[in-house]
């Protein structure tokens, strides 16, 4: 895993944000996740000076959340200079062409469907774990 690194787990569902999470120790992935409920809360924790800000961070995004959803937070990610580069992968139920097509178009790693990355979300684990042991994150 890449020293430092972060997972920001942007995820209204706490069952799901919980299988997530426990999928991920159960792989072996010892990186520390921080929880957000909605965009506007990912926002502030992205923004803000304190830990867990520090060092490289992999972003885990729902689209379909109350207050503020994926899009949103995608677009002030993506017109945010210092949050322009951050890694995200969108971990949605919505199998929609037309929300993969917007979601690319906002520069996502990656585009994930709950119900197709495998029981107890071990092939997330799979992909995050290779993932960060692969490439250097900004």
């Amino acid at each position: 895993m890449n020293d430092g690194l972060v997972i920001l787990l942007v995820e209204d569902d706490d069952v799901a944000a919980e299988a997530v999470e426990r999928s991920l120790r159960k792989s072996g992935i010892d990186t520390p996740v921080v929880h957000a409920a909605n965009g506007a809360v990912a926002l502030e924790i992205l923004r803000s000076t304190t830990p867990p800000r520090r060092g490289p961070m992999i972003t885990l995004l729902d689209l379909n959340m109350p207050r503020m959803n994926g899009f949103e937070f995608l677009r002030e990610v993506r017109s945010d200079p210092a949050l322009s580069s951050l890694v995200v992968f969108v971990l949605t139920t919505s199998d929609a062409e037309m929300d993969r097509t917007r979601a690319y178009a906002e520069h996502v790693a990656g585009y994930m469907v709950k119900s197709a990355i495998g029981p107890q979300f071990s092939r997330l684990a799979s992909l995050l774990g290779e993932y960060a042991k692969s490439v250097v994150l900004p």
